[in-house]
């Protein structure tokens, strides 16, 4: 599982929060771990230095192998709440996803023939 983390000019990269995005990641998808070939984080302050209600954003997009990619986000107030927020919708997503593919709809639903059901009521 690959993971790229990347933010914009107003969020500080660092070898703490790459370690922590990649641990919460991890933790969070390690019984997909096969599944799953790539994670992309985007960290942004959309408001800069300005400040504001919910102006942190964190943008997942993760790539399931032999599936199309898979894009959530979230807006919170701090790069924690941003990330657990789209940790979860991306989670949320994914099993969704998987059980969809694990477990197809059926084309047409078997009906009990019209004529036989007729019959035994009148029997």
């Amino acid at each position: 599982m690959n993971i790229e983390i990347r933010t914009d000019k107003n969020i500080q990269n660092s070898d703490r929060l790459i370690t922590y995005i990649r641990a919460e990641l991890n933790q969070e998808f390690q019984r997909h771990s096969e599944r799953i070939t790539h994670f992309s984080v985007h960290l942004s302050d959309e408001n800069g230095d300005k400040g504001g209600d919910d102006d942190i954003k964190c943008m997942i997009e993760a790539r399931p192998a032999g599936l199309k990619p898979v894009v959530v986000h979230h807006r919170a107030h701090n790069v924690d709440t941003a990330v657990h927020g789209a940790i979860d919708r991306l989670k949320r997503s994914l099993e969704h996803l998987f059980e969809k593919k694990e477990n197809p709809r059926s084309t047409q639903p078997e009906l009990a023939d019209a004529d036989e059901a007729g019959e035994e009521a009148f029997d």
